[in-house]
């Protein structure tokens, strides 16, 4: 059973024909209308999944919680097997309302509703697995795991976000805490928020802690984190008739599939192919496979497959949402669910955990620069300024732009290679909505998450950073949408806490040793993975979008027809969508491609959620 929808809202006048208008509306749009369940009480109002709502005998408390969360309170976990996990919530709740999240694990969304002190307690997991929409009215509170449905809710207005907007355009996501509606909100990982008699107050119940263990060793560390990540693999199959894993041919998918198959005598794979050379890594999901020996099931998606999911993809998000490789996601779900598969098991986060990404990499070595005294520094940039342009070639123009990008301080320079950092805003976006928009807005957000965690080294804050950006905004949105849309559940065993917190206390120059990425992670799983697998470069699920664009009519028509009507909504100049498109005609088809799907999706996010 898929576990999103959740709905609830807190009214201080109930208007019952609103109240049963509103109900009727979210059992009419519900993918499940049979699990749907009303509770209602005193000027409270709750809508949730059957099976994670609990009302206390006296009605004072109404818990609600989608996903699959776990108790390290031995109390709590009893109440939690005896009887449910909702009614555990509000026991805990009952019992220290302030801190009873500090022992709830796994990932989950909760609604805690307090009839009696008119407070409402909403939360997500630590890294943030789903989403959590709210909006704060005149009347009271209204929260959705869809801003779908908060924007149903007729005391909250539809009102577009242009800072949003804008925000889509320079992270290809609408960035939590904002939405793409100028009022709904959303809270991130690690969040709770109280809502008490109209005022709100939010606080992160949970930051991590980067103790980095220097005694610790590869081969106990390593042995210990595999026995973790199998706990959390068991932990999510357990009650589920079938479960699938995707396979990318990657550490982290190879690892949950290898895990799969160990735990439960076998494991039906999912690798998703494309007939372009450069994109295809079929081979290295089938070496994966053949070595767990999992029933691999693989699918070539075609242009013609985008020229029809392009739009199913668009409208089956709750925001704007401009990552290509949701395309690829969405057909290796329908392939899982296609096989009867009902959950299946995706790697993210590992990347993000135990540093696998190039710009960690890069920007350590950035980071050098800063570790030659002062002034060394100032001496070697005034030698390179009085070096004539006409004369700075070579090992000059390297050096040069090494200073130049050095001089940047983190995050900033993580953003060096923006598109809005790369070009005029002013020569892309409308004046009119320059006006009312905060251009350094992206880059705020960026340096409150770098900044936050205490005593971090730079790896771990931009670790931490990219739990924030990469994966509760952009990478989890994805898989979760996507499965969503083809009808299968998900879980991600790489994000269970324990192996946070492990991650959380290995050194940063064992994560990344001398430029060798997921150095640690790496040598861990030396013996578990296969070698070719272990010392491949990193892919995944890319989208050939620009080289297809090139001839296929249809799907031509799709994305430049799409734009011509972006034009009409007064957001863009016309000179810079015009432009676009010819540079995508031009020698640079796969850069702006990208440029080209993005824009696409936002028009058709548009029209397909009625936004004229």
């Amino acid at each position: 059973m898929i576990m999103r929808d959740v709905v609830g809202w807190y009214q201080s006048s109930s208007d019952p024909g609103t109240t049963a208008e509103f109900l009727d509306r979210f059992r009419n749009r519900s993918a499940r209308p049979d699990s749907v369940r009303a509770v209602t009480g005193e000027k409270i109002s709750c809508v949730g999944p059957e099976g994670a709502l609990y009302q206390s005998d006296d009605g004072s408390i109404v818990a609600v919680v989608v996903g699959r969360p776990y108790w390290k309170n031995p109390r709590y976990a009893e109440i939690a097997s005896s009887s449910s996990v909702t009614q555990s919530v509000a026991e805990a709740y009952r019992a220290d309302p302030d801190g009873f999240l500090n022992d709830l694990y796994g990932g989950f969304v909760l609604a805690v509703i307090d009839a009696g002190q008119r407070k409402i307690t909403l939360a997500l997991d630590r890294i943030g697995q789903r989403h959590l929409y709210y909006a704060a009215t005149s009347e009271g509170l209204v929260f959705a795991t869809s801003a779908d449905d908060v924007v149903h809710h007729p005391d909250v207005k539809r009102d577009l976000s242009l800072q949003a907007l804008f925000d889509y355009v320079y992270f290809h996501h609408c960035p939590s805490p904002g939405s793409i509606y100028a009022n709904v909100n959303k809270l991130e990982g690690g969040e709770c928020l109280v809502w008490c008699n109209g005022s709100v107050n939010r606080r992160y119940y949970w930051l991590p802690q980067f103790t980095e263990n220097g005694g610790a060793t590869v081969e106990r560390e390593g042995a210990k984190l595999l026995e973790i990540l199998a706990q959390a693999v068991r932990r999510e199959t357990r009650g589920v008739s079938k479960v699938g894993a995707f396979l990318s041919g990657g550490l982290d998918s190879s690892t949950v599939s290898g895990l799969l198959a160990r735990e439960n005598g076998g494991a039906d794979t999912f690798s998703i192919g494309f007939s372009v050379e450069g994109y295809d890594e079929i081979a290295y999901a089938r070496t994966a496979a053949e070595h767990f020996n999992t029933r691999q099931h693989e699918y070539y998606v075609t242009p013609d497959d985008a020229v029809n999911a392009i739009p199913l993809v668009a409208a089956g998000c709750d925001e704007p949402f401009g990552n290509s490789s949701a395309l690829p996601a969405y057909f290796c779900a329908k392939l899982a669910r296609d096989h009867g598969v009902e959950r299946l098991l995706g790697g993210d986060g590992g990347d993000e955990l135990f540093a696998g990404n190039e710009r960690y990499a890069k920007q350590l070595l950035f980071e050098r620069y800063w570790k030659v005294p002062a002034p060394f520094r100032k001496a070697l940039e005034s030698g390179l300024n009085r070096v004539p342009p006409a004369l700075q070639l070579g090992f000059v123009r390297k050096a040069g732009r090494y200073i130049e990008q050095a001089a940047t301080p983190l995050p900033d320079r993580l953003q060096d290679y923006n598109f809005l950092h790369r070009h005029d805003v002013r020569d892309i976006f409308h004046p009119d909505l320059l006006a009312v928009v905060d251009t350094s807005a992206p880059l705020a957000v960026q340096r409150a998450y770098y900044h936050r965690p205490n005593g971090a080294s730079s790896l771990n804050r931009m670790l931490y950073l990219d739990w924030k950006i990469t994966l509760h905004d952009n990478d989890l949105v994805k898989v979760n949408r996507m499965c969503e849309l083809a009808g299968v559940d998900v879980a991600y065993p790489m994000l269970d806490d324990a192996v946070i917190e492990l991650s959380c206390q290995i050194p940063s120059n064992a994560k990344l040793k001398a430029n060798q990425l997921r150095w640690f992670y790496k040598r861990a799983m030396r013996g578990f993975l296969p070698a070719r697998i272990i010392d491949k470069s990193k892919h995944g699920f890319g989208l050939p979008f620009g080289i297809w664009l090139q001839n296929h009519a249809a799907l031509k028509a799709l994305a430049y027809g799409s734009i011509e009507q972006l034009k009409g909504r007064g957001y863009f100049r016309t000179e810079f969508l015009d432009h676009a498109i010819a540079m995508h005609q031009s020698v640079h088809a796969a850069y702006y491609g990208e440029l080209i799907w993005i824009l696409m999706m936002l028009e058709l996010w548009f029209q397909s959620h009625g936004i004229r």
